[in-house]
């Protein structure tokens, strides 16, 4: 604190002033090292720090030596005259969190002094990374040097991890770390590329004076001044204009520029790999692979005379690289190579045009060299899993930025294996000792690859739970030193006694063999069941004479004109209570062949929606019976929530949950207000997918559909998928029978082919229907397309796909924000649930493995932009297709489009 004091009182008494206060919206700008809570405005940029210990939690404060410190270096920057060492652990993050969130492109810029913090005059190295990729090697000529370094990089997730790594060279440190927002539509990359871009020289041209940053510069980027004694030095102070840039050098620069001392010749710039490792301190040596994006910045900064005109070429190593460049008096343009220059010799010419005579001019360059990022994130469903677990324990550990990143510097207690074409998966985890208190975490079971678990000497309780079985992988499981009581589960003793798996618990509490145990309770059990068994029989036979004797008079009171009672724990309302909560039937939401849907409010404030059986309706009493029946059934957080209903005479109505952002059919097709990202898509069909495969398998009997279409898939505000409209389903009489012979019904565009012939109806019904929707998500077109004649979505999409043409039917609303392996295998489960023949198509249960897959290629995969992975190989893909599955004459059962 003293030093910010003295530098304080310094600037004030020579003069300085603020050279301005930037916009600063989305900055994160922290000084490392900083005593906490110490926020502060940099006198000579405006810019606003912070203390680092909201961004991490290790480390250790230090200050630079008096020797290099103010007043004996008066011009060094305020951030860099402290620093956070970190002593203990071999990987410690920063966590920022852009306001753009995933996929925002953001500048992050390190700096680092060392400065003799530690007495030994002897600078350290270590690695930097971004994530679990290595951004660059540190290293420092000297005490006093200042290493600073600029990455811009697109956010694969929601957070970045700036993650300095201990290589056995010196304790690693930081003095600064920034980020700034990027707009996306500038500094791109070819997207077979996948990696970012590292700073190796950003010049203003023509000037020597300045402080590097400046007020219009919105990325707050810091230009080198650079002039060269072959080239003449042009100035203006006309303000240039560059609102029409998306570049936006600042104004300041783009004021100065060169042109070479003689018109004739033009304007040279160059640079080796070997320069640019100095630079970045990488270590490419003679990689003649190394790649690199030159941006151009041209304003010509006076009035040419008459006769006078100014256009150049630009050539990279005797190659041309743009033509007939035209710049303007005071407006600023950009140009840049499409593709990366590769090679280890680089050399930029800017000559004159054939016939003009005004030489070549140049503003402003900035070179960036390709870091190319081949390492990949864990497997996502680990890390959702070991979160959770870090945060149920509370785990005090070093547990910060990826779990198994970078390669070979996993988390404390965490071990992982690795391969060269997948995510590294977690396979060890060791929190013997750790203080845990509780039950075992159930998310341990989602660690699916998990060989090793030791959670011996803590506190934990309850039982060891049955879904440990479920780790197919389990080689090793320490649960020694623990208070857990009750029994092993049977697979587990199975497998240890098969010699499969190394089971430690403690025998005090836990019963590792029960079968005396179960004889011993067994018996007493038997004998009271018997018991009571008898006395129900008494109870049984006394109560059937009693009720012979009795009229029927009260059930035919309480038994509707179908001859049966709708019975429910669920509420019944009143219909003075229905017209109530609805305020009189004020604000339809939706309509269908059931009746209007009503928006409402319960008492305690939640919106229901209700559904009005109309007198006139093409489904009637029965569907409206089958729905209620079946929603008090089923419960599953993709279904459509059942809060009650109202039969009042002969007016009915179903009262259940809100859907905010009303049917999937609909908010696709409204396409102005809010596009889909591929992800949402993903996981609203994994939803979907998840409350149908429920239906089929998690019911007993199964529950089929019958009616799955996007317009009966609803959409909470968050966008959480439910199954909806249940008045057609039928279930199994038992779960032998694999199919029911019945009347076909159904939507038209949705209705399975097989079934229409044959009458009969499986699960794979809604297994077809499940895929049109799925290709509804995929293309953004409704099941029949009426704009095209009305032709069904399968007869679109069908020619493209046998050419292996899949980029022509994803919906251009994606923007190409998608990794095409993703979309490629979702396309690939939509035709296997389409084919014609049921028996070929695949479960609801093999869909959704099948589209998690696809989540996890988009959230791991790396590139974005429409590019692939590089593991799948996209060919033709033949889709069934026959013009009967299209027809009009049945009658259509469309549904209420309900919220």
């Amino acid at each position: 604190m003293i030093f910010f004091l003295h530098f304080f009182i310094f600037c004030i008494t020579q003069g300085f002033v603020l050279v301005h206060a930037q916009v600063q919206t989305g900055y994160i700008s922290i000084d490392c090292g900083s005593p906490d809570n110490f926020n502060y405005v940099d006198l000579d940029t405006g810019i606003s720090y912070t203390s680092d210990g909201s961004f991490i939690s290790t480390g250790v404060n230090k200050n630079i030596s008096l020797l290099y410190a103010y007043p004996n270096n008066p011009m060094l920057p305020q951030p860099l005259s402290d620093l956070r060492t970190f002593p203990q652990g071999d990987k410690n993050c920063y966590t920022l969190r852009p306001n753009g969130g995933k996929r925002s492109l953001n500048l992050i810029r390190a700096t680092f002094m060392y400065g003799n913090w530690d007495g030994e005059n002897k600078p350290p190295e270590f690695d930097l990374f971004l994530d679990v990729n290595l951004w660059l090697s540190v290293k420092f000529k000297n005490n006093s040097h200042v290493v600073t370094t600029e990455i811009i990089s697109v956010a694969l997730e929601n957070t970045f991890s700036v993650c300095l790594v201990n290589i056995g060279k010196g304790t690693p440190f930081i003095s600064g770390l920034e980020l700034r927002p990027v707009d996306r539509s500038i500094y791109e990359i070819d997207p077979g590329i996948s990696g970012s871009l590292v700073l190796f020289q950003r010049l203003d041209i023509g000037f020597l004076n300045g402080t590097g940053r400046y007020v219009d510069d919105v990325y707050d980027r810091i230009w080198s001044p650079y002039v060269s004694p072959l080239w003449d030095s042009l100035s203006t102070s006309i303000e240039i204009d560059i609102s029409g840039n998306y570049y936006r050098a600042p104004s300041e620069v783009m004021q100065t520029a060169a042109t070479p001392k003689n018109g004739s010749e033009s304007l040279e710039f160059s640079w080796n790999v070997s320069d640019a490792d100095t630079d970045t301190n990488t270590d490419t040596g003679t990689n003649t692979g190394a790649k690199f994006y030159v941006y151009m910045y041209f304003a010509d900064v006076v009035v040419s005379g008459r006769n006078q005109t100014r256009e150049f070429n630009v050539s990279w190593n005797e190659k041309p690289l743009f033509g007939n460049v035209k710049p303007r008096a005071y407006y600023a343009s950009t140009f840049y190579n499409l593709k990366p220059l590769v090679g280890n010799e680089h050399k930029i010419s800017i000559r004159r045009s054939v016939g003009e005579n005004l030489p070549p001019i140049l503003n402003a360059i900035e070179i960036f060299r390709v870091q190319e990022f081949k390492e990949l994130a864990t497997f996502s469903k680990d890390v959702n899993a070991i979160e959770s677990i870090k945060t149920t324990y509370k785990v005090n550990k070093n547990w910060v930025g990826d779990p198994c990143g970078p390669k070979n510097y996993s988390w404390e207690g965490v071990r992982c294996n690795y391969t060269n074409s997948n995510p590294p998966r977690i396979i060890s985890i060791n929190l013997s000792t750790s203080d845990l208190t509780g039950q075992i975490a159930p998310s341990i079971a989602n660690l699916s690859s998990l060989e090793t678990l030791d959670l011996s000497n803590n506190s934990l309780t309850g039982q060891i739970p049955e879904f440990l079985e479920d780790l197919l992988f389990l080689k090793f499981m320490d649960l020694k030193g623990n208070q857990l009581s009750g029994y092993v589960p049977e697979s587990l003793l199975e497998r240890s006694r098969n010699g499969l798996l190394t089971l430690s618990v403690d025998n005090r509490n836990i019963c590792d063999s029960c079968e005396n145990k179960k004889r011993n309770i067994i018996v007493p059990i038997v004998a009271s069941i018997l018991s009571f068994l008898v006395l129900l029989l008494v109870f049984i036979i006394a109560w059937r004479i009693r009720s012979k004797q009795k009229t029927h008079i009260g059930n035919k009171a309480n038994t509707n004109e179908e001859g049966r009672a709708l019975e429910s724990n669920n509420k019944q309302f009143t219909y003075a209570e229905v017209a109530n909560m609805t305020n009189n039937f004020q604000t339809p939401i939706g309509k269908g062949g059931f009746g209007t849907v009503y928006l409402g409010q319960l008492k305690n404030g939640n919106q229901v929606a209700v559904k009005l059986l109309s007198a006139s309706s093409s489904q009637g009493y029965k569907e409206f019976q089958n729905e209620a029946e079946v929603l008090m059934r089923v419960h599953h957080r993709n279904l459509a929530s059942f809060v009650g209903y109202s039969h009042d005479d002969k007016k009915m109505a179903l009262v259940y949950e809100y859907m905010a952002n009303g049917n999937l059919k609909n908010y696709i097709l409204d396409r102005s207000d809010h596009p889909l990202s591929w992800e949402t898509r993903l996981k609203i069909a994994i939803d979907a997918a998840q409350g149908l495969e429920y239906l089929h398998h998690g019911c007993r009997p199964a529950i089929i559909h019958r009616d799955v279409k996007s317009a009966n898939i609803l959409l909470s505000a968050n966008l959480d998928a439910k199954i909806a409209d249940f008045g057609l389903s039928l279930g199994l009489p038992n779960d032998q029978t694999t199919f029911i012979f019945t009347n076909v019904t159904g939507t038209t565009g949705y209705l399975d082919p097989e079934y229409r012939k044959s009458h009969n109806l499986n699960e794979k019904s809604d297994v077809y229907s499940f895929g049109i929707v799925l290709f509804e998500l995929i293309t953004g077109r409704p099941a029949i397309i009426k704009t095209m004649d009305h032709i069904h979505i399968l007869q679109y999409v069908g020619p493209y796909l046998a050419k292996g043409d899949t980029t022509s039917i994803i919906d251009e609303q994606m923007e190409g924000d998608f990794n095409l392996d993703s979309v490629w295998k979702a396309i690939e489960v939509a035709a296997v649930c389409t084919r014609n023949v049921s028996s070929k198509r695949v479960t609801m249960n093999e869909v959704l493995i099948g589209l998690k897959e696809c989540l996890d290629m988009e959230l791991t995969c790396g590139p974005r932009n429409g590019s692939t992975c590089g593991n799948m190989k996209i060919g033709g893909l033949r889709i069934d297709y026959s013009p009967e599955i299209y027809s009009m004459d049945f009658e259509v059962m469309t549904g209420p489009s309900g919220r």
